[in-house]
């Protein structure tokens, strides 16, 4: 793709809750600007880590008018509108397209599911109706079904469907997908504790949850490959390898919720049925944050 949406680091950013579970969209202000000044290359709005799932229509299409019209053109704003229902997630494709989204973030369905064949009509009837370029998004551990590197191939060729948030974690997959789909398809990274390995098969960067806490450092490791500092990339990877994988102890967003809140976000509670860490995890979030000096 000659022009991607974003190359870097997107932050799948966390939904911000008053106590009364309302959402805080001051907070959430707070934190477009945070990632703004602090170099995060993309604002993923309503995904997983946003608790998308427990949005009621309205809060979805609201939050992603606030983010649209905060960010104001500064870098790219992704909407997350993908359902398990094709036609609802037409809907909410075609509300973040009125709200001025620069690209749609659609997760294959889940719980109900489909086959291969069926994932080529899901997103085919979804690109038809839209104009906004849409990147897949592939997380089988969550929604029980996987996008295979041929099913790529034949959707990339839709002129709306150009990238993919890979998060399968097969890197063997990944390569097939990329050596099948070439420059019709920016490959982006959906764990951060993959960025360097997918980027150096072609990837364009990472959608990313340690973005949330370290803005930066997510911002740096593709930064980095990207200026040809192969090494350096790498080796930042790795010391914060740590991290990356605290973020995901327990079910996305708790941990990185938690450690906002360590940090003194305020990002207020979890929705159910997501519910905060138990203690040992907790005390052992918080030394990991200590050992990266974040408090």
């Amino acid at each position: 793709m000659s022009n991607p949406i974003f190359t870097g680091a997107g932050v799948a950013i966390v939904t911000p809750f008053h106590e009364d579970g309302s959402v805080n969209y001051p907070a959430l202000e707070k934190l477009l600007e945070f990632h703004i000044e602090n170099g995060t290359d993309s604002i993923v709005i309503c995904g997983t880590t946003g608790e998308s799932a427990t949005l009621t229509p309205k809060e979805h299409a609201d939050v992603i008018k606030f983010a649209v019209d905060t960010v104001n053109h500064r870098i790219p704003v992704i909407a997350g509108t993908g359902s398990n229902e094709t036609a609802y997630a037409v809907e909410l494709s075609n509300d973040a397209e009125k709200s001025g989204a620069d690209a749609l973030l659609i997760v294959t369905p889940y719980y109900n599911k489909t086959s291969q064949r069926g994932l080529i009509q899901h997103y085919n009837f979804i690109a038809d109706r839209v104009s906004t370029p849409i990147v897949i998004y592939n997380v089988p551990s969550r929604t029980g079904v996987n996008v295979l590197p041929e099913t790529y191939a034949a959707l990339c060729e839709h002129k709306n469907i150009v990238a993919a948030k890979e998060a399968s974690g097969n890197i063997s997959q990944i390569a097939q997908t990329i050596a099948l789909c070439g420059d019709k398809l920016d490959i982006y990274s959906g764990n951060d504790d993959q960025i360097v390995p997918i980027m150096s098969l072609g990837g364009k960067g990472v959608i990313s949850v340690l973005s949330n806490i370290c803005p930066k450092i997510a911002h740096d490791i593709p930064a980095l490959y990207l200026e040809g500092k192969c090494e350096e990339s790498a080796k930042l990877q790795l010391e914060y390898l740590e991290l990356c994988n605290a973020m995901f102890m327990d079910v996305n967003p708790i941990p990185v919720k938690v450690a906002m809140r360590m940090m003194g976000f305020d990002v207020g509670p979890l929705r159910m049925p997501l519910c905060d860490m138990d203690e040992a995890h907790t005390a052992k979030l918080e030394a990991i944050l200590k050992k990266y000096s974040l408090i």
